[in-house]
């Protein structure tokens, strides 16, 4: 029989090395619970990210952080080349971090998938690609599988030693391969020591890179759906540049005065802006906002909206005018010739008689030829129509002429009406035409299924050529009634318009012209005064003026 002290002896040491045991597994399990929750938290952070550069890196960095890997790379497939593109590179020891949000260019030349038209297995991660399978090399200087001449070629240039490799391929959810993620030497989180990758690690990493692979191909969905609805977008701005050259090349001037504007708001640490920033998805809300803003004039007929003088419809109806005159001023040649005629026929060749006759000729020409050229510069809208002008006009409206027998107006009522318009080429039926463009841009607009970010878009395009005094259209809105945005595109669009020197219904306007103008504005509460002093003070004028004016436009001095 075992006496009691021997007993207790045995007892003690069974309770330490079970204590230590359950130690161990507690300690096992809080680090598999740590790493599942970090797996998770990682997850979670890369299914949130939709910047495809900052969602590289932060694959590398999570698969790294979880194995204490000192470098890793990332490849992305390119399937039509079949190769495999270097897109991150990292080195702890080395302090390198190219790629990705990190920006840097990779210099490195892509991994061939095949070489002479076989696969590509010698090399570690175009194997990985090929086949889908996990390699994981203690020592690549002893491993004998694979080709590592680069991987130690780069150690001699850089003086690193590459030791433990871990490649595991990123899998989409369909299976199919669309990267690979390469770690490289493991340390010992303890020692600093360069240890073999731990087997445990792998199924963890590897459900890492599963989850990077889906998000990933959800961050180049999402980009790719970007890029269509831009270039859908750009499709809509072509089609009107198609539609009318001048509207289209409104439009991207307006766009890119716009971002200035607003990318310039965003810099000012001062003033009336000090606290007004405008995000990314703000950023991007306004420029598709811009681009768009004139959308509905694809309804707009084109002889309206390219309507370069008063006369103008499908053809410049003052052809049909001149040839008119000339018709009347052929039938007093006419009737000049008969009366001449009837005084010889009658033996009268009183010189006397027969000249009264060709000076009375000569004064009806004179005064039609008048008439006709003061005809021809009332149908361009170069000068504003004055009182007395259009008192002219309709004088020689209701004079009569045989024609065929049927007496008709030298001017009809219609013909009339759009010679004495007052401003521009465009009667009062044509400009609300023009003006129903923006009721259009709305009604098309708010018929799109825009996300949540971009759910201002119609209000802001919208809201363009609304004035501050509420004297706009097409509501009528006013101040604080109408947002930041659309009275930034305000600015802009009346910019474009005064400078522009592609427009058929006027000369480009000078630069000092135009800055008095857009003055008067401001004092008369038309724009926002707070922009426009933006405008001028961070001499975006200039910079736009450059860029976009002919030389004999800019009369001011663009060098400060």
């Amino acid at each position: 029989m075992m006496d009691e002290s021997k007993s207790y002896f045995y007892d003690d040491k069974l309770r330490k090395l079970l204590k230590t045991v359950y130690d161990e597994v507690q300690s096992f399990a809080g680090l598999q619970t740590n790493s599942l929750q970090r797996l998770s938290q990682i997850g979670i952070a890369l299914s949130a990210e939709k910047n495809i550069n900052k969602l590289l890196e932060m694959i590398v960095d999570g698969a790294r952080d979880f194995t204490n890997a000192d470098a890793g790379t990332l490849y992305i497939v390119d399937e039509e080349n079949k190769i495999l593109n270097f897109v991150i590179i990292q080195n702890d020891t080395l302090d390198i971090r190219i790629g990705g949000a990190s920006g840097g260019k990779i210099d490195l030349p892509p991994v061939a998938l095949e070489i002479s038209g076989k696969p590509n297995y010698s090399n570690v991660s175009s194997f990985c690609a090929l086949s889908g399978e996990i390699v994981n090399i203690p020592d690549v200087y002893e491993a004998e599988e694979f080709d590592f001449t680069g991987p130690r070629k780069y150690d001699e240039q850089t003086g690193y030693r590459s030791q433990s490799m871990l490649v595991i391929p990123l899998k989409n959810h369909e299976n199919d391969i669309i990267g690979v993620l390469q770690l490289l030497n493991a340390k010992d989180s303890t020692t600093n020591e360069i240890i073999p990758f731990a087997t445990e690690y792998t199924d963890l990493v590897s459900s890492l890179a599963s989850q990077a692979a889906v998000a990933l191909e959800n961050a180049q969905l999402i980009q790719d759906l970007k890029r269509l609805f831009d270039s859908f977008i750009q499709g809509i701005a072509t089609a009107i540049d198609e539609k009318s050259p001048y509207t289209g090349g409104h439009i991207r001037r307006v766009t890119e005065l716009t971002m200035m504007i607003a990318r310039k708001i965003n810099e000012t640490k001062d003033g009336k802006f000090a606290k007004t920033s405008f995000s990314e998805d703000e950023l991007e809300e306004l420029r598709i906002a811009t681009w768009l803003h004139d959308v509905g004039k694809i309804t707009t007929p084109e002889y309206i909206a390219d309507k370069a003088t008063k006369l103008e419809t499908i053809f410049d109806r003052i052809n049909l005018l001149q040839t008119r005159f000339d018709l009347i001023m052929q039938e007093t040649e006419n009737e000049y010739l008969k009366e001449k005629l009837k005084l010889f026929e009658k033996g009268n060749t009183d010189k006397a008689e027969l000249q009264r006759l060709e000076e009375k000729y000569n004064e009806e020409i004179k005064s039609l030829q008048a008439e006709k050229s003061f005809i021809e510069k009332c149908n361009t809208p170069g000068e504003n129509m004055s009182d007395e002008k259009a008192q002219l006009l309709e004088i020689i409206a209701k004079k009569t002429f045989q024609a065929n027998s049927d007496e008709s107006r030298y001017i009809s009522d219609e013909e009339l009406k759009n010679l004495q318009i007052r401003k521009g080429t465009l009667t009062a039926e044509e400009r609300k035409i023009i003006e129903n463009h923006v009721l259009m841009s709305i009604k098309i607009l708010q018929n799109l299924p825009f996300p949540k970010k971009l759910s201002q878009v119609p209000e802001y395009a919208g809201g363009h050529h609304e004035m501050m005094d509420g004297s706009g259209y097409p509501y009528g809105l006013k101040g604080d009634q109408l947002p930041l945005q659309a009275r930034i595109m305000a600015i802009a669009d009346i910019f474009e318009s005064l400078t522009a020197k592609d427009r058929p219904y006027k000369k480009p306007m000078k630069l000092s012209e135009t800055l008095k103008i857009l003055s008067s504005l401001r004092q008369n509460n038309k724009i926002d005064p707070d922009i426009y002093d933006l405008f001028i003070s961070s001499n975006l004028y200039k910079e736009y003026a450059k860029k976009e004016l002919n030389k004999e436009q800019i009369d001011l001095d663009l060098s400060s």
